[in-house]
């Protein structure tokens, strides 16, 4: 795991005027309470009271991942009322997540520095907005976002890698994607951010999430405490 020269990321910033964060990892670690097996299992568990069998998404629940969940049960299942009724069942569930999600260490401190270096920030999620509207009034940084939170659609067809959600914050920001920069921490982020020509900056917090973002294509850190710095990089080269 290598990091960028902070030249670089600064420039990165330095080229932007809007920043586009994912949620889930950039910003807090949404299931570190309310934990992603235990939504995995309950969405599971909705299906067996609905009369589907809940061993056809076996592999994403062993998998941990709610979101993987529901992509599965809308592959395989045409019934758009089932499908809405599993969505808005993980809406809840990741508000309930969101009351005792774990901030990403410095990701307080690195959005602070952008709005007060009058960047246009958004969120661009496969979560809920429900459930990031819910995370940040939690930490009083509704308005460092203000109305510029895209979460998910009822249709899971429009997920990363879609770029559907990053499209929208470019239009509620109106913004370019050259003026942009995403940050994100999976290879959905990524290959959004590349089908719009957004560039990104990868975080991996360790090995395997380095490995699973394919961070050697790219610029990654491993630390947001190194983005914060760039952006103070950018504020001393301005003054």
């Amino acid at each position: 795991m290598t990091n960028p020269h902070p030249r670089a990321l600064s420039a990165l910033f330095a080229s932007a005027k809007c920043v586009l964060f994912d949620f889930d990892g950039p910003v807090c670690d949404l299931f570190s309470g309310h934990t992603a097996k235990r939504v995995a299992e309950a969405l599971a568990g909705e299906l067996g009271m609905r009369g589907v069998d809940p061993a056809s998404v076996s592999e994403p629940v062993g998998e941990r991942d709610p979101l993987a969940v529901l992509q599965a049960v809308a592959g395989l299942h045409a019934d758009l009322d089932l499908v809405g009724h599993l969505e808005r069942r993980l809406t809840a569930e990741e508000v309930k997540a969101s009351e005792s999600a774990k901030a990403t260490p410095d990701a307080d401190l690195l959005i602070h520095a952008l709005r007060g270096e009058g960047y246009v920030l958004a969120v661009t999620t496969n979560n809920s907005a429900a459930a990031v509207n819910h995370y940040l009034a939690g930490r009083s940084m509704v308005d460092c976002f203000g109305r510029h939170v895209h979460g998910r659609m009822p249709d899971p067809a429009l997920l990363k890698p879609h770029p559907h959600c990053l499209r929208r914050a470019l239009e509620s920001t109106g913004s370019a994607a050259a003026d942009a920069l995403m940050i994100g921490d999976s290879r959905a982020d990524r290959e959004a951010a590349q089908t719009l020509g957004i560039p990104f900056i990868g975080y991996a917090k360790n090995h395997s999430k380095w490995e699973a973002l394919g961070a050697e294509d790219g610029v990654t850190v491993e630390r947001l405490e190194l983005l914060v710095e760039a952006v103070n990089g950018v504020r001393d080269q301005r003054r």
